[in-house]
């Protein structure tokens, strides 16, 4: 305890710095020289620990000593008396830091960013920063490798565009999705779609893609993709009560690439056998194991194995030419689909027109709106050397252009999975 002495003024005791600045709270924060005190002796120094005599009959604690007020500002000397300051409720409000709450801070409302309040907000898309894209082709790709990446050109339109095609294509798939590729007629390159399209979707998703030979008349869709026949799905029928699991399936396929095919059988004695209802057990097998089962069938439309792939169908593609007679062959085969019953397939279809044979003399622009007006979509396959060759198909062999239009009708068959 330390005693503090003012000449004409009482001595003041005080404990602490704290004991100090409560005195000066209470004077209503003037300075010592401010404040005149009596010269009285015995004054009880400010911030004393001392406790009044409580009157008779009552009790302790004590009212609580009102609270002080601001205190008046001295009037200059002549000048007119002080007005009252005007103090404001926030002037007046308890301090924040004796455990009072003050107002609430001013934030802003939070940003809508179409949460659904599940952990599927927290995806690629929705938090990592967008970034400009990275060429990988043309003079662009070279100077964005050659910097090692501190020169960004840009892509290209081409590429843009290839880019869109690739996040179509790729889209979720909730389940099984089964794709019949028919054709009424022959030699229009049904078997080289299918088997195109099947390396083309293996190749750029990630899930299991399967395809799938389903012609009675010893189809060639194996042979184009990898050569393998020796097992068929004659065989896979034979067994198929053992299959309970992808290794077991794997025993029947062959790989071309991360594409696995099923051939047909080669007899035509014993493909005749091929019916509906084994078609249907085959394909609920492979819905078990794969998310895409694409079925290159048969050239007529009329045998048990074409209406199973028709009633299992998720989508439709038919196969065609800008020919006279491919072209007809193909609408043919649509007239045929709505007659039987499957006018909302034929109206959701894709039609291909293979460009291996064109002549001047066809309006091709006429032929592709015809069929525009009758499906969804309409994809021209150019001529392509390694097409025509009718031998192994590599998709890396194939012209870009022909690549596109085949990631065009990728896109356009994956435009359907979460329909």
């Amino acid at each position: 305890m330390s005693i503090e002495q003012v000449p004409g003024k009482p001595a003041r005791k005080y404990c602490s710095a704290a004991h100090r600045a409560a005195g000066r709270r209470l004077r209503g924060g003037l300075d010592d020289g401010e404040l005149d005190y009596p010269a009285e002796t015995g004054r009880l120094a400010v911030g004393a620990s001392a406790r009044p005599a409580a009157a008779p009959g009552a009790g302790y604690p004590p009212p609580a000593a009102p609270r002080p007020q601001p205190p008046a500002s001295r009037p200059a000397p002549g000048g007119p008396p002080p007005s009252e300051p005007a103090w404001s409720a926030d002037a007046m409000a308890p301090d924040r830091g004796q455990g009072h709450p003050g107002p609430p801070p001013n934030r802003p409302a939070p940003t809508s960013y179409g949460f659904t309040g599940s952990a599927a907000d927290l995806t690629d898309d929705m938090i990592v920063r967008s970034r400009a894209d990275r060429p990988a082709t043309g003079w662009r790709g070279a100077v964005f490798s050659a910097s090692g990446g501190r020169i960004n050109p840009g892509v290209s339109e081409a590429e843009a565009a290839r880019n869109v095609l690739l996040r179509r294509i790729r889209r979720n798939l909730p389940g099984a999705h089964q794709i019949a590729v028919s054709s009424l007629k022959g030699g229009v390159g049904k078997t080289t779609v299918s088997a195109v399209l099947g390396l083309t979707l293996a190749e750029y998703r990630g899930d299991r893609v399967v395809a799938v030979d389903a012609n009675p008349d010893a189809g060639t869709l194996a042979d184009r993709l990898t050569g393998e026949i020796g097992v068929t799905v004659r065989q896979m029928l034979e067994n198929i009560a053992n299959i309970d699991s992808l290794t077991a399936v794997s025993h029947y396929t062959s790989l071309a690439g991360r594409l696995q095919v099923l051939a047909s059988e080669q007899d035509p004695a014993m493909s005749e056998a091929f019916n509906r209802t084994e078609y249907e057990q085959i394909c609920a097998v492979l819905a078990k194991f794969y998310n895409i089962i694409i079925t290159d069938s048969g050239t007529g439309l009329v045998h048990s194995a074409m209406e199973g792939t028709l009633a299992l169908a998720d989508s439709l593609v038919v196969v065609g030419s800008p020919t006279v007679d491919g072209s007809s062959r193909a609408s043919k085969t649509l007239d045929w689909l709505v007659a039987h019953g499957y006018a909302e397939q034929v109206a959701d279809a894709v039609v291909v027109l293979c460009l291996d044979r064109v002549s001047p003399e066809i309006d091709r622009d006429r032929v592709r709106d015809h069929f525009l007006a009758r499906t969804r979509a309409v994809v021209e396959i150019p001529y392509d050397p390694h097409l025509a060759t009718g031998g192994r198909l590599d998709l890396g062999a194939m012209r870009e252009e022909t690549q596109l239009a085949f990631l065009e009708l990728g896109a356009l068959i994956a435009d359907e999975f979460s329909a």
